[in-house]
């Protein structure tokens, strides 16, 4: 509560906070010596330093970089997170929503290609009759995400996973009959393009690939044994996955490196437009 009294003004040759002149501060900047109110000091291996010298020392020094030239993170993989909360959101909403209205606007159907979007919404969508759906893909998201993110970066990961999404719904596409009016819904082919993901990595890193094609062969014949599965989504979003992380992985070396991926990456988008356009002609 303020009575109206005027802030008091540091008297002559007390030292001042910089950044609040009006702020008397005993505490020195280990760095540069200037003075810094308690607003302003951020702790250091010794003692404190001003905000401005944490903020100069953070331009100068170099960022970390992961295996494939990701910037380097720690703690949870945020990404990952964001995309299983996404599917989780949409998939509340698609109960709480009257009449199927998301799924009408947003699943993807061959006989709905005139509306492109529908080939990525439909992977944050998922089957209301079969909770295991959701439960699955989401926990193999978070056990592959986990893995994923920190090697590739967050960038890089989740741009394969889009990728790979789409590409699901791109082989769904090309294998459907056209103008059928049949919806698929999940995100069991961006899930399948991680598996190719962390197949190309472990073959590049020099790993042991047997489980992982053993787990691959188990979820693809299921596709095909399970009626009302796409099986055409899951093998396009592996294909997809694959190819994008081999544009990630195999990227030479050098300054350039990131901008090679990013083509890389690109390329493989405009695979996925010529495959739609080529088949819709």
């Amino acid at each position: 509560m303020s009575f109206g009294y005027p802030a008091a003004e540091p008297s002559a040759g007390v030292p001042v906070c910089p950044r609040h002149p009006d702020r008397p501060s005993y505490v020195r900047c280990q760095r540069c010596g200037r003075p810094a109110c308690p607003e302003c000091q951020r702790a250091a291996a010794v003692g404190f330093q001003c905000v401005d010298c944490v903020n100069e020392q953070k331009r100068s020094t170099p960022a970390v970089r992961s295996a494939y030239g990701g910037t380097a993170v720690t703690g949870r993989p945020v990404v990952t997170l964001a995309l299983i909360a996404a599917c989780v959101l949409v998939y509340v909403l698609q109960w709480i929503v009257p009449r199927d209205a998301i799924f009408q606007d947003f699943a993807f159907a061959t006989a709905l290609v005139d509306e492109p979007w529908r080939m990525l919404t439909a992977a944050f969508l998922h089957s209301q009759g079969f909770f295991l759906h959701i439960v699955l893909n989401m926990y193999t998201l978070w056990i592959f995400g986990q893995a994923l993110e920190p090697l590739l970066g967050r960038i890089r990961f989740l741009a394969i996973y889009l990728l790979s999404a789409i590409g699901g719904s791109v082989g769904y596409l090309l294998l459907t009959p056209l103008n059928s009016s049949v919806g698929v819904v999940g995100a069991s082919g961006a899930i399948f393009g991680l598996f190719g993901a962390m197949l190309v990595i472990q073959r590049h890193r020099g790993g042991d690939t047997r489980q992982l094609w053993v787990l691959i062969a188990i979820n693809g014949a299921i596709g095909f044994l399970v009626a009302g599965i796409a099986w055409q989504a899951h093998l396009g979003g592996f294909i997809t996955g694959a190819l994008a992380a081999a544009t990630v992985a195999y990227a030479p070396r050098g300054p350039r490196r990131a901008l090679v991926q990013a083509g890389g990456l690109a390329a493989v988008a405009v695979l996925l437009v010529l495959a739609t356009v080529f088949r819709t002609a």
